[in-house]
């Protein structure tokens, strides 16, 4: 059987595919595949990844048969795992889009939290439902999602379980741009895909500051601009850059090649 997330590679940009439509559960197949793309991805790094969709749903969320019989401790152990796996994103040198065309359910919700960006479509919904089966987000989207929108925020997806929709979580900076439904899928990707052809190093160095920022707020941010960010003038791309914007008196003319 074809794996449940579908990797694919244009140029730059890599895509995975949530690909068990038409409600993309989250089960233990979807969260293997998930693991096994991220191995993937960081043993060939891109320029840029994408997440995305097939199906008439983002994704249903948690196939709740996973719970049946679950101890405490197998459920920590699990959560342990999954949380793993959105560090991981988070921690990919390079930018991570998450693109929502329709519903967005528990855990693929928490991994888009986990990502850089999150495009949606404008009659995409969102929600944290965890507990009409009596639990609490347990793949780092709770404490994500006070991290854009605040605490209070948080609370009141995750203890009303309500639906969100795509233009109310933009105003509450969840979700970062919202588009038009027809085309959203190649607007998506293009969106991607020049994300791809940019300052990949540059990038990394950005995700690098705001990790530092979340750990230890702007000293830390500071500490690292200090030690870290200056390894960027020994990058091809920015010597490129600078050479090019003298060259032409402005900017507009370099290209990138992540190097």
């Amino acid at each position: 059987m074809p794996a449940a997330i579908r990797l694919e590679r244009d140029g730059g940009l890599a895509v995975a595919t949530l690909d068990r439509p038409p409600l993309n559960l989250f089960d233990a197949e979807m969260f293997a595949s998930l693991k096994e793309t991220i191995d993937a991805v960081e043993a060939d790094l891109p320029r840029a990844l994408l997440f995305c969709a097939e199906g008439r749903a983002v994704s249903g969320g948690v196939n709740v048969a996973e719970f049946d019989g679950l101890t405490p401790e197998a459920g920590g152990a699990l959560w342990d795992e999954l949380i793993g796996a959105v560090e991981r994103v988070e921690a990919l040198p390079l930018p991570v889009v998450f693109a929502a065309h329709a519903l967005t359910l528990t855990a693929a919700f928490e991994l888009a939290l986990g990502c850089d960006l999150i495009l949606a479509a404008r009659s995409a919904k969102f929600g944290l439902v965890e507990k009409v089966v009596g639990l609490t987000p347990s793949m780092g989207g709770t404490q994500r999602l006070a991290e854009r929108a605040g605490s209070g925020r948080a609370r009141e997806l995750v203890i009303t379980g309500e639906l969100f929709g795509a233009e109310e979580l933009e105003r509450w900076n969840v979700v970062n741009r919202v588009f038009d439904d027809e085309g959203f899928d190649a607007r998506a990707r293009q969106f991607a895909a020049e994300l791809a052809t940019g300052p990949t190093k540059a990038h990394a160095m950005t995700k690098l500051v705001l990790r530092r920022f979340r750990e230890g707020g702007i000293p830390a941010a500071d500490e690292a601009i200090r030690t870290d960010a200056g390894e960027l003038f020994a990058t091809e791309d920015l010597q490129r850059a600078v050479k090019t914007f003298l060259e032409h008196g402005g900017p507009g003319h370099a290209t990138f090649e992540g190097r």
